[in-house]
């Protein structure tokens, strides 16, 4: 049971951040994005990701509290479980608020695409240079990574 247990709690963090990955690359080219058809093109890759993303924060998080039930050696309050599950917490609000800015770019996009007008847009500019956006991606991926370094050093087990 472990096993299988170790395996998917792996996976699921392999999804998390491989959707990760691509929300990183979708940042940076829609940073040098104007054109609405550029970004919705863009966004295509976001269909991929989102599933990746939900599911690997959720299953992460049930498998790994599921671990630390299931083995002596682990408790659930062990201090470096309970930091993860707050940095967890901290990188999942953080994604949402982010991700929102990038709903509104997207939106508009497909808005400005569907009205055939693919000109530069300023606003959509705007929206995908969104700083706050940006902010709260860097939160959400520092949190994700220090996830990433509890989970493999576990400091105090």
């Amino acid at each position: 049971m472990y096993d299988w247990l170790l395996f998917f709690h792996v996976l699921a963090a392999f999804a998390l951040v491989s959707a990760v990955v691509v929300f990183s690359v979708l940042s940076v080219a829609g940073w040098r994005t104007d054109r609405p058809s550029a970004a919705v093109s863009l966004f295509r890759l976001s269909k991929i990701a989102a599933p990746l993303i939900i599911a690997g924060s959720l299953l992460t998080l049930v498998l790994g509290i599921w671990l630390a039930i299931y083995l002596d050696g682990y408790q659930v309050w062990d201090g470096w479980i309970l930091a993860s599950i707050a940095f967890w917490a901290v990188a999942t609000v953080a994604g949402q608020q982010s991700g929102r800015d990038y709903i509104r770019a997207r939106q508009l996009a497909t808005r400005l695409v569907d009205e055939g007008k693919d000109e530069p847009s300023g606003e959509l500019r705007a929206l995908l240079q969104s700083r706050h956006g940006l902010i709260l991606q860097l939160i959400s991926y520092a949190a994700v990574l220090v996830v990433l370094i509890l989970m493999i050093y576990k400091p105090g087990a």
